[in-house]
């Protein structure tokens, strides 16, 4: 049995990406509630590379706006929380621990280029996830990428063990600052069945 239509649309065709806030708090309790759904979704071999630091202080919001577009630092300033979303380049040392019935950790070692890919495919996957946790937890979302990966990562990641992929802002969307929906393709536009 499927989800309802209310509950489809709060997870697709009534959510929207949202830029403006309300002046509304996200709870730390909230914001491990979204970690603890988000992580029960699939990634290769079980590899939950995603590593996420929530920004909700003023001091750490200070932090975060020197490395954001322009175009995204009110939405982000404004925001109750927005979390770095980022990709761990060391996940395959956790697979003895995460995927335990084989030496998956050995698929990955000493090969940068199969780390980084998998890490960076899996990681935007739990990204998809974290977003559809935001909404069905009843908070909004609003994911950017306009970020600059290289200076952000510095700043929150010094240790060059972890990988902004992208950032997102958590809490109560105000819907009368939305901009109407933008298009989708058709599934003919999109899809093919073979």
């Amino acid at each position: 049995m499927g989800l309802d239509q209310s509950a489809l649309d709060i997870l697709f065709n009534e959510a929207r990406s949202f830029n403006s806030w309300q002046d509304k708090p996200v709870s730390d309790e909230q914001l491990r509630a979204i970690y603890d759904l988000m992580k029960m979704g699939p990634t290769a071999a079980n590899s939950c590379p995603a590593r996420l630091v929530f920004v909700k202080s003023d001091v750490a919001k200070q932090r975060l706006k020197p490395h954001l577009n322009e175009g995204n630092v009110d939405k982000s300033m404004s925001a109750p929380a927005v979390a770095i979303i980022g990709m761990d380049l060391e996940f395959h040392e956790r697979l003895a621990y995460l995927f335990p019935h084989t030496d998956a950790r050995s698929w990955f070692a000493g090969n940068p280029a199969k780390i980084e890919k998998s890490a960076f495919l899996n990681t935007a996957l739990q990204g998809a996830y974290f977003i559809t946790a935001i909404r069905s937890l009843g908070l909004d979302a609003g994911p950017m990428s306009g970020v600059n990966n290289e200076t952000l990562d510095k700043e929150f990641f010094s240790d060059g063990k972890v990988k902004s992929l992208f950032i997102c802002a958590i809490g109560y969307g105000d819907k009368t600052k939305l901009y109407p929906r933008q298009p989708r393709l058709d599934f003919a536009e999109a899809c093919n069945i073979i």
